[in-house]
Order: structure tokens, then sequence, then C-alpha cells
């Protein structure tokens, strides 16, 4: 954490004296959001979602003489990303997180599992901007965000008590995730270089979070490799500041 801060430290130093030049401007970013794992299985279906926290730096390049349009970019961790999964059909999931003979490594029918999913991201868009009504401007941002995944935890919730919390599943995880956004709000100016921005941002991802390497194991028939596509949807309440 230490080390974090430090980190964020000396990215906004670093923002505040390329502010200076009239091309750029920084910020960052304190964002709640709420994320949930859509499935292309009809045996897999979400079954709840995360409570997750962003923050990070963020740039922004003037692309136009009327400060209009605008380059976006940024650096920043997003916590807790994920959601669960209920599989109606049980079997070997986290078949690279859980060894070989782990009670947890076969699970029941109608399991749920939870991800939760820690990312440093990079995020690039293109803000447009209306021209200032008061101390009031309005927004709309489009963006891609490239997600590298640092750590994830897993938990087990199935039918006759079984139960299992905080297992480490890094390697079934991707270690990749990228996803496409838009986002609206608006910003209020306090100063001559320093503004307030809020605003809903919603991303969908569409690469699989998941590595695939599980199988499900139906009743009276053959193993069969559990290869669904699972994609962490997000809506993002934006909080910030820019000077």
């Amino acid at each position: 954490m230490k080390k974090i801060v430090f980190l964020f430290s000396i990215l906004i130093l670093a923002g505040v004296e390329l502010s200076a030049q009239s091309a750029f401007r920084f910020g960052f970013q304190l964002s709640p959001n709420f994320t949930w794992i859509g499935n292309n299985e009809r045996t897999i279906n979400g079954n709840g979602s995360n409570l997750g926290l962003k923050v990070g730096v963020i740039g922004e390049k003037f692309l136009s003489a009327q400060d209009n349009y605008l380059l976006t970019f940024g650096i920043g961790f997003a916590f807790n990303q994920g959601g669960t999964l209920k599989h109606d059909i049980g079997g070997d999931f986290w078949t690279n997180s859980l060894d070989e003979g782990d009670p947890l490594r076969t699970l029941p029918d109608g399991v749920n599992l939870k991800y939760g999913i820690q990312y440093i991201e990079l995020p690039l868009g293109l803000k447009m901007r209306t021209q200032e009504f008061g101390y009031l401007r309005y927004f709309v941002e489009p963006a891609f965000t490239l997600g590298i995944r640092t750590q994830a935890r897993g938990s087990i919730d199935g039918a006759s008590g079984l139960s299992a919390e905080d297992i480490d599943i890094k390697k079934d995880v991707s270690f990749l995730n990228l996803s496409l956004g838009i986002g609206a709000g608006v910003e209020y100016s306090i100063g001559e270089n320093l503004s307030l921005i809020g605003g809903l941002a919603f991303q969908s991802g569409f690469t699989d979070i998941s590595n695939n390497d599980g199988q499900q194991k139906a009743a009276g028939q053959e193993p069969v490799s559990e290869d669904s596509k699972a994609k962490i949807n997000s809506l993002t309440i934006r909080i910030g500041v820019m000077f």
C-alpha cells in the first residue's frame, strides 16, 4: 500500500507540473463501481455483483482550440472487479488453482463461484465537451480500457453447507481484460485550473476472463470441457478532480 501511495504521489506531482502547459491537464479519480459477469453458456448464469473501487490518475490532451475535444488516458487500480456465476452443472472448474485431491476441486450442481479481481487499468478515450454554461460543461466519453490482472481471489458457495473463501485463483483468470465503454457527466469549474468531475460510465468486456481449463460433469454423462465465455460488465459512478 505504501508503494501505491508513493506512486500516486509522484504521478500527481508530475501532473501538476504538466498541467502548467496549456495542451494538457491532469487529475485523479476515486470512483465506486458495480461489476457483474455475463456468460454465453445457458447452464452458467450470473448470480450476484461486486461493489468495487477505481482509483487512478487521469490525463487529458486538448485537440481543438475551443477545448471541446480531448484525448483522455491514464493509469489506475480497479479493486474487487467481477461477480458471481452459478453453475447449474457441477464439475472441475478452478483446476489450475486447486490441487488434485482437494475436496473443492470437484463441485456439485448449483454451485456459486465468486470472482474478486484486481486490475491495473490503462484507459484511452475521446472526451467531447459542450461549451461552458456558467460554471458547467457536459461531456460524453467513449473509451477502450486495457486491464492487467494483478490479483484474483475466489469464493465457493454450494449445496450441503459447502463453502470456501479467499482462494487464490489467479492462475484461472486471464492476464489481460479488454473492454469498451462510454461515459457521460458534468464538469464543474471551481477555479481557473480546477474542476470537479461527476458522472456515470458503463463498460462491457469483450475478452474472456477465464482460462477455461475446467470440465462439466453431468450425472450419467461423460465429462465435457467447460468452454464458456465469461465477460465483466461494470457501472461506475465517476468522481474526480482535474487541475
